[in-house]
């Protein structure tokens, strides 16, 4: 379980109008069947199936079958005015479930581990809210159901095939429940968010031969052990001290005998960093570093390199709009946590690169009812009084947002 600095309660829902406390049951439910139905990336038919149905009920016009399985909705208010998008994940792990609760995954190997099925609910419960509310803001609020964040990434796919078109999209928020913040808080931060996240996976290729006669062989996994030494030298001595980056190794495969000289060598590992300055950088250091270890050595290697997700970087502007929003909502001592940053990655990413945005941290953990496990986690849950939290924020940013 985490530990945290912030104090834990359970919040009184003060903030929350009477409406959304009313739908809170509602959410909770929503929430709970997609729960027992978790489906891995762009496999999402039957969450898709779930949303669509709602959202048909209700009313909203919307467009199925958005990059794969994604989902567009489009609520109008009563005046034109600006476009405000919504965007909530849909797609689970594949992990086991270890939690003994009623409405537990019924797919063995597959979770919600990560809270999607709470930021689908949360975005069904803020268009069910406007649907019944039009005359409460003008301009338009685009809903956008993504699948396959956990990878290999919704997000371009569904940019790609229009999603933040017809109507064109001003502005665009998205939020994750987080386990590292007590329920009844918000963390909310203008600039980088989460980090940009890269993987690379690199073979060293030596030569063979018996333990006992090393000069007849290249061991490949003293060359490998070289490299690892050397890669911790670029975040330690090659990027800014008042910069921030990660570079790990994840896994380091060789060998397969005691008395066997390893003829290769495999690497995998993980970047991380919040400055757009160095995309392509790390790339290009750790074929430098690699390539001159191999040639000492006389070894050669391929290198993998594949970025993923761009950082996470929140515009001031529309940061100032959810900051103001949660302020009046959350209700703790700890209440707004303004310098809330992960190295996690996130493809809200490309979103906030095609428009201006902010993707934010709700609390969701809750130590006293042991909702307290950390993301992607077998025992991972959270505190549903975040549902209508979540619901509430919305909301305000939207009547904010799109006063025409």
């Amino acid at each position: 379980m985490i530990s945290t600095v912030f104090p834990t309660s359970t919040p009184t829902l003060s903030g929350v109008r009477l409406a959304i406390r009313q739908l809170q049951p509602q959410i909770v439910l929503w929430r709970r069947q997609i729960h027992q139905q978790p489906e891995l990336a762009f496999r999402e038919a039957k969450t898709a199936t779930f949303i669509s149905q709602k959202l048909t009920e209700w009313g909203i016009e919307h467009e199925t079958g958005v990059a794969k399985t994604g989902i567009v909705a489009v609520v109008r208010g009563q005046k034109p005015g600006p476009v405000l998008a919504i965007r909530a994940d849909m797609d689970a792990l594949p992990i086991q479930e270890m939690n003994d609760v009623e409405y537990r995954s019924q797919q063995d190997g597959v979770m919600h581990a990560c809270g999607h099925d709470g930021h689908v609910a949360i975005a069904l419960g803020t268009a069910c809210y406007l649907a019944q509310h039009r005359d409460s803001f003008c301009g338009t609020v685009k809903f956008i159901f993504q699948p396959a964040e956990e990878g290999p990434g919704g997000a371009k796919p569904m940019i790609e095939a229009g999603a933040l078109e017809q109507p064109n999209v001003d502005a665009i928020i998205g939020l994750h429940l987080w386990n590292n913040l007590p329920v009844g808080t918000a963390g909310v931060r203008t600039g980088p968010m989460m980090a940009a996240t890269e993987f690379f996976h690199c073979t060293i290729r030596g030569r063979g031969g018996h333990g006992a006669i090393p000069h007849q062989t290249v061991d490949s996994i003293v060359v490998a052990a070289q490299v690892v030494n050397a890669i911790q030298t670029i975040v330690a001595r090659n990027i800014d001290p008042l910069q921030s980056a990660v570079v790990t190794l994840g896994e380091l495969h060789a060998g397969s005998a005691v008395n066997v000289i390893a003829d290769q060598a495999r690497l995998s590992g993980t970047v991380r960093y919040f400055d757009n300055m160095y995309e392509g950088y790390f790339a290009q250091r750790l074929d430098q570093i690699i390539s001159g270890v191999c040639q000492c050595h006389g070894a050669s290697y391929e290198l993998d390199y594949n970025p993923l997700y761009p950082p996470v970087v929140n515009d001031a502007g529309i940061t100032e709009l959810v900051r103001s929003a949660a302020l009046a909502v959350v209700e703790t001592p700890a209440g707004l946590v303004p310098e809330c940053q992960t190295m996690g990655g996130e493809d809200m990413s490309f979103f906030l690169q095609a428009v201006p945005g902010c993707y934010f941290f709700l609390g969701a953990a809750n130590q006293a009812k042991d909702l307290a496990y950390p993301h992607h986690h077998p025992r991972f849950d959270f505190d549903e009084a975040a549902l209508s939290t979540g619901v509430e924020i919305f909301v305000r940013c939207v009547e904010s947002f799109c006063q025409g």
